[in-house]
């Protein structure tokens, strides 16, 4: 086990801080690491892709388990087991030949399934599927003792694991059931909405005939024209709906990624971001002008419809050296309002928003910190530097907060722990399981100190 001295933050790059980094190969390996813990305690790490701070631990100790990377085969019910360090990218590439999909997809494959576990991540067909924690079978969790348990649904140490942002110990792998799929091919509709109430009336008109569905949202645009976007939909292609020449594709491995990777190799951040909020609205409108105003049958590769922001992997530098900030949050359906208030001040404010996702969510998953409840979800990225970000944000948080939603915690740089507590009504029970569990808080994040979790 390899052991250093870091810097580490999140991928919006806003509060870097050092600890001690384990590099453990196997489960002893680790056990080791949270048994020889110091008194800043310890925290869990993947790939870092966490916006925020939730995976940093300043002045303690921080595992990373990218080392634990093995896949098991697929058993005749379609379960497999797999370690936590594995990641969603590898796991499709591996899956996908065999006529496997992973059973929540997110919108990056550049997370590993402990991350997906520990942040209960949403697909894109959350109003069928849940969150990922829904689909595994049993984990195996590394407790503040040095034991490792197998953990099963059903019981409250699984629930507040499943988006417990690892305060209640290490996940070290977990057995996942799959989904069945006939082609590496997604079937693909496209359609232009003219303002928010144009994209909303388009979300739900379609039901759930198409299973999986995201809308980008222009949030430059003010107005008649505000909250427009664009509508996109897929379900799984079958083989009869393949053109000639893609017989060879069906199930290939190369279907399983982002194509056309851009890297910006051995770029330093833009100092002042790449987009004010000019060319951000030049973005913007060519985006919007430049989609179809509706197409449906569009055959895409699976990674490249679940995973195209993968394509960017150094997209995070073009906001400037203070990096992102990225919020997400949901209200509940019967709150519409509240979500086209929050997106008149967003776009009033004229932040250079280019990215902006909006989501529908289903049955809420049982995890005390899980994020997603029946409603509707928006995600946005804005420069950590922008004047008067925080003090904007908090108000939105309010406004949130007070239509009854919440705020991505896995997400999270900068709420406060007052919000956190208002949003989340099953903190309570999530600390006090915690200390029962953990009463010397072996297991702390950056996170975990800010919000008082």
């Amino acid at each position: 086990m390899s052991v250093d001295t870091v810097s580490l933050s999140g991928w919006g790059r806003t509060a870097p801080t050092t600890a001690v980094r384990f590099r453990p190969r196997t489960h002893e390996e680790a056990a080791a690491a949270v048994r020889g813990r110091g008194p800043r305690g310890v925290i869990a790490r993947g790939l870092g892709r966490s916006p925020g701070d939730a995976a940093q631990n300043a002045g303690g100790s921080v595992l990373d388990l990218t080392g634990l990377a093995r896949i098991g085969g697929v058993d005749a019910t379609g379960a497999v087991r797999c370690d936590a360090g594995v990641s969603l990218e590898r796991l499709l590439r591996v899956l996908l030949p065999l006529g496997w999909l992973p059973p929540v997809v997110p919108g990056t494959g550049r997370v590993t399934v402990g991350g997906a576990i520990a942040s209960d991540l949403p697909g894109l067909d959350h109003r069928r599927s849940g969150s990922f924690a829904r689909h595994v079978s049993a984990l195996e969790l590394l407790t503040a003792d040095g034991e490792v348990r197998t953990v099963l649904p059903g019981t409250a140490l699984f629930d507040a694991t499943a988006g417990g942002l690892g305060l209640t110990g290490v996940i070290l792998g977990a057995t996942l059931r799959l989904r069945r799929v006939p082609t590496a091919l997604m079937s693909v509709s496209t359609e232009r909405a003219e303002d928010l109430d144009d994209l909303l009336a388009r979300f739900t008109a379609g039901g759930d005939r198409l299973p999986y569905a995201s809308a980008w949202i222009d949030l430059m645009a003010r107005g008649r024209a505000a909250g427009r976007g664009i509508l996109t939909r897929g379900e799984h292609a079958t083989p009869d709906m393949r053109p000639a020449h893609a017989g060879r594709t069906l199930l290939s491995p190369r279907s399983g990624g982002a194509r056309g990777r851009f890297r910006l190799p051995g770029c330093p951040p833009v100092p002042g971001g790449l987009f004010g909020p000019a060319p951000a609205a030049l973005y913007n409108e060519v985006r919007y002008r430049g989609a179809p105003r509706a197409r449906t049958g569009e055959l895409r590769p699976v990674g490249t419809f679940f995973h195209a922001a993968d394509a960017y992997p150094d997209a995070n530098l073009l906001y400037g050296r203070g990096g992102l900030v990225r919020y997400r949050f949901t209200v509940g359906y019967g709150q519409e309002e509240t979500l086209h208030r929050v997106v008149r001040r967003i776009a009033g404010r004229r932040g250079p928003a280019v990215r902006a996702v909006l989501q529908r969510f289903g049955a809420a998953d049982p995890g005390g910190l899980s994020f997603a409840a029946p409603g509707w979800s928006l995600a946005l990225d804005l420069p950590a530097a922008l004047p008067g970000l925080a003090r904007f944000l908090d108000d939105v948080d309010e406004e949130v907060a007070a239509a009854g939603g919440r705020v991505c915690l896995a997400k999270d740089s900068r709420m406060r722990p007052e919000a956190a507590a208002a949003m989340y009504p099953g903190l309570a029970g999530f600390q006090e399981l915690r200390a029962r569990l953990d009463p010397t808080e072996a297991f702390r994040s950056d996170l975990s100190r800010r919000l008082g979790l």
